[in-house]
């Protein structure tokens, strides 16, 4: 993978579902960075008090009220985004859900299907849709969507790797999703924007009941990586700490 671009000079990132786990330590990485970082989140009060102690850090932030299931939502972080930077370096989505359990195929609440499909998916093209005339006009634009391993095919086929319980739900929303990045990287080819799918790994956080084994700043290394990559980086692949991972 490419050097890191390091001219962060008033470079400007959202990250959605930053207000907590995952989310919040790519903001606070990017912070550190010397970029200024748009917060998005849906809930008012964890929205600012995130943003209160990235600042408190030194970091350079600003919350965005965001709900990427909502086009009115969406549309509005747009125009605040526009109104106070007028560009956007990079878009990190990152908000995401499990759609809860259980997700067995045979006995699923197919409800629980749709909202992983729509926050995990539907949000991601919303929120990147509506934000790419920003990306645009910056020199060297990034998107960066945080996947997970388990929406790998070639995982989930391979006898003995570890793929996480059955979750018919969840795991096939990220492989969606990794599909979408594919097409969206095809077809910003011949753009200066670089998109890429991340897996944080089996990270502690709310939304696995803090089970997973390594940090949230550990889960915010790859995205963070890939938000900031040259401009000789990779487009339209998947990766994870340790380097690529199988569709």
């Amino acid at each position: 993978m490419s050097e890191t671009n390091t001219n962060t000079h008033h470079k400007v990132a959202l990250v959605t579902g930053a207000n907590k786990g995952i989310g919040y330590e790519i903001a606070a990485g990017l912070g550190a960075l010397g970029w200024s970082v748009g917060v998005g989140a849906r809930n008012d009060e964890r929205r600012e008090a995130a943003v209160a102690k990235l600042r408190a850090a030194g970091a350079d932030a600003f919350g965005v009220p965001l709900d990427v299931t909502d086009d009115a939502s969406v549309t509005a972080a747009a125009r605040a985004l526009e109104e106070r930077t007028g560009r956007l370096d990079a878009l990190v989505n990152n908000a995401g859900i499990t759609g809860g359990g259980p997700q067995e195929p045979s006995t699923v609440d197919v409800d629980r299907v749709r909202a992983a499909v729509e926050t995990n998916v539907i949000g991601v093209i919303r929120t990147t849709n509506a934000l790419l005339p920003l990306l645009r006009r910056s020199p060297s634009p990034r998107i960066v969507n945080v996947s997970s391993s388990v929406g790998s095919l070639t995982l989930q086929t391979t006898p003995g790797a570890e793929t996480g319980p059955i979750a018919v739900a969840y795991a096939p929303s990220k492989t969606f999703l990794n599909a979408v990045t594919v097409q969206y990287a095809k077809e910003l080819a011949d753009t200066p924007i670089l998109i890429n799918a991340v897996c944080p790994g089996f990270t502690a956080t709310d939304l696995n009941g803090f089970r997973g084994v390594r940090t949230p700043e550990q889960g915010a290394t790859a995205a963070i990586r890939l938000a900031t990559v040259g401009d000789d980086g990779p487009t339209g692949r998947f990766f994870d700490d340790e380097g690529e991972v199988p569709w």
